[in-house]
């Protein structure tokens, strides 16, 4: 969305409440040399991970954080990469925001020695928000509504080229719905047909869902509350039926919510839980069973798929993503951290 350049700073403070029979998580963070806002992750490993964000900045580690190298396409400073998506540590695919030309796709197949250009929009009424892969060929990204429908990109192979989606595959959108490009997560996929799309700025908040690989969707009005600043920004699903979605007003950050809604019918209904965290989110992952959600305001953690909360760090982050035992956060001012207990 073209209104989320909110730059938020908040002093960093650990809190790590003990949880039953176990040692409470944490961050621990990453120096990453760089002040750059990392609102793009891509978790890999414990070991391997890849963020990208404002002044074209792409950086990449294969030894857990303790070293970063800088490895982002040249030439692209003016460019905010919002979005990354990495297969492994050698071959990455990474959004880059905004009006008209400046929403471009780059793919890596040699850990950011090199970049190809796989796409540039030439439309200058799209604004493109974020991407997701089914598996490492088949891969979705998704732009703010053009002449009143969602637009999306398709790609077939790994991201090196992509085509529009036909419009006639999506439902109307409201009046000043729109995507929000806070953590690469407003797009998401489960197996390999399951994607949905986040959605605010509009009457409703709304998740738009497709079961055929992105062809044809339907929307679903959520509980979360919806203006040019509030809506859905991220979605995680366990499975194509179980899933959660967060966000707020990243205007209000502070306001109490509800912003935390959940679904196990593939998004066809969203309920609100009767606990959740106090204030805008704008990332989620999936670990296990467990739940993580980070925003500037903390990180919280629901060890039962949403239902039940607790926050564990009072650090600002934007996103948030988990692969295997390997678990990432990245926000303002060049911060990364990686889960630890």
């Amino acid at each position: 969305m073209r209104v989320v350049l909110l730059v938020l700073a908040l002093l960093v403070s650990v809190a790590a409440p003990a949880s039953a029979g176990e040692h409470p998580p944490k961050w621990e963070l990453k120096p990453t040399g760089v002040t750059a806002q990392f609102r793009g992750l891509s978790a890999v490993s414990a070991r391997v991970a890849w963020v990208s964000g404002t002044q074209g900045t792409v950086l990449r580690t294969t030894d857990g954080g303790a070293t970063w190298k800088s490895v982002g396409p040249p030439g692209t400073e003016t460019l905010q990469f919002r979005d990354i998506e990495a297969f492994d540590a050698d071959h990455a695919v990474t959004l880059s925001i905004g009006p008209g030309t400046d929403s471009r796709v780059y793919r890596t197949d040699d850990g950011g020695a090199h970049w190809r250009l796989a796409f540039q929009n030439t439309d200058a009424a799209a604004f493109y928000d974020c991407l997701a892969f089914f598996d490492p060929w088949r891969g979705l990204a998704m732009s703010d509504p053009v002449d009143g429908h969602f637009r999306v990109q398709a790609t077939f192979d790994g991201g090196r080229s992509w085509r529009q989606v036909p419009d006639s595959g999506f439902p109307p959108a409201l009046p000043g719905e729109a995507g929000f490009a806070a953590s690469g997560q407003c797009i998401t996929t489960s197996g390999p047909f399951d994607a949905w799309l986040a959605t605010g700025g509009g009457t409703t908040a709304r998740v738009l869902h497709s079961g055929d690989g992105g062809r044809h969707w339907t929307a679903s009005g959520t509980p979360l509350p919806s203006s040019p600043s509030a809506g859905v920004f991220a979605l995680a699903f366990r499975s194509p039926s179980q899933g959660v979605a967060i966000g707020g007003d990243f205007a209000s950050p502070d306001a109490p919510g509800p912003a935390v809604a959940l679904t196990r019918d593939r998004g066809r209904t969203w309920t609100t839980p009767g606990q959740y965290p106090a204030g805008y989110r704008s990332g989620l992952a999936w670990r296990g069973g467990t739940v993580l959600a980070v925003g500037p305001g903390g990180s919280d953690l629901s060890p039962d798929g949403g239902r039940h909360w607790t926050r564990f760090d009072d650090g600002s982050f934007d996103s948030v993503d988990c692969a295997g035992a390997g678990c990432w956060a990245s926000g303002v001012q060049g911060r990364v951290a990686r889960l630890s207990r």
